[in-house]
């Protein structure tokens, strides 16, 4: 028997999300005029746009189809017996919504549960789903940039960054290290939330919001939701995720060589990595929906710092940024109005039935 498919009842605060919002777009805007123009050149990228040949708009269209196919994996990996297209479909809308609609990511999880719960899915399975899928992305986004890092290093990029590796791998170090004692039996998943209750005991006559907070219960209840999927699938959520964003940067370095020129010398895969990965420790800066401006000024600086043009480096990002998400922006839209028409139909048919059941009882 399965749930009730309706979102999780949380309340959001619908002025704090305008204002976020407005303040996100605000801040898009200004790196976007602003900023960008100061490290890159938007001319210069017009010039080297033109120049791109056919074969290189094909391949770059090419990476984009092996990436739009790769997103599909991450909801399949994390609830067993979901299909392919339900996955794709859960993991589109909800980058639609996270990256088109400004302060849209409360609102991405609630339509994250309502479809995976449409699908047949218990809540607890679920929130397991989302939760392990959103974990992982945290994980991976904290660990690329300590890579990029050391790729920067062999391709004697900016060094200035070289920060970016020890503290993102020693987040990264305790977060997986709480997450794996928590996992690990009950009675440490106790232990860690005694030792929160205790560190957050000084903070509670002056944070209001940490005035009756347990933080006890909800660790002893993650381990028991997560417990059983990650010891199965841990290892197909970690695929599905390192396929994702190897393909996004794939698409990414196809569009700096396309902009390069395949038949001239230009940045290596090395360098192109070094900058794709650090910059995105900008994902950590939750100031903008997906990085955007702030992934994009961080990266188009340290291409530069490697070697290559300002024209280049600014068009092969605005090439990336658009082939990355507009496609998905609008797949995500077909998926959410596909989904709405198919719950309606089904909670339409289901109506009658409902209304008919305290008659016979």
């Amino acid at each position: 028997m399965t749930e009730p498919s309706s979102a999780p009842l949380s309340k959001l605060d619908k002025k704090k999300s305008i204002i976020l919002g407005i303040i996100g777009l605000a801040i898009i805007v200004i790196i976007f005029w602003k900023v960008i123009p100061q490290i890159g050149d938007y001319s210069a990228a017009a010039d080297a746009l033109a120049a791109m040949g056919t074969a290189a708009m094909v391949a770059i269209g090419i990476t984009v189809v092996i990436y739009l196919a790769v997103y599909g994996l991450p909801f399949m990996a994390a609830a067993p017996g979901l299909k392919y297209w339900k996955s794709q479909q859960v993991n589109q809308a909800a980058f639609a919504i996270s990256n088109g609609v400004p302060a849209g990511g409360a609102f991405g999880l609630a339509v994250q549960y309502a479809m995976l719960t449409s699908y047949k899915l218990s809540g607890t399975v679920a929130t397991a789903a989302i939760t392990a899928v959103g974990l992982w992305s945290m994980f991976v986004s904290l660990g690329l940039p300590v890579f990029g890092v050391a790729a920067l290093s062999i391709s004697g990029g900016n060094t200035d960054y070289s920060w970016v590796a020890p503290v993102g791998l020693a987040i990264l170090v305790v977060g997986i290290g709480l997450f794996v004692l928590v996992m690990r039996s009950a009675p440490l998943a106790i232990k860690v939330g005694n030792l929160g209750n205790r560190l957050i005991k000084p903070l509670r006559p002056r944070i209001k919001a940490l005035k009756d907070l347990d933080v006890q219960a909800p660790i002893i209840k993650f381990r028991s939701d997560m417990y059983g999927l990650l010891r199965n699938r841990w290892g197909h959520i970690t695929a599905a995720q390192l396929a994702v964003i190897m393909t996004q940067f794939l698409i990414f370095y196809v569009a700096l060589r396309g902009v390069q020129g395949w038949d001239t010398p230009g940045a290596s895969v090395i360098a192109a990595f070094g900058a794709f990965a650090t910059a995105q420790i900008m994902l950590m800066v939750p100031i903008t929906p997906g990085g955007l401006g702030t992934v994009d000024a961080l990266m188009i600086s340290l291409l530069q710092s490697m070697g290559v043009s300002a024209g280049d480096a600014t068009a092969a990002d605005l090439v990336w940024r658009a082939a990355s998400y507009v496609p998905q922006i609008i797949i995500g839209i077909i998926a959410l109005v596909s989904w709405f028409r198919t719950a309606g139909r089904t909670y339409a048919a289901a109506a009658p039935e409902d209304d008919a059941a305290p008659a016979s009882a």
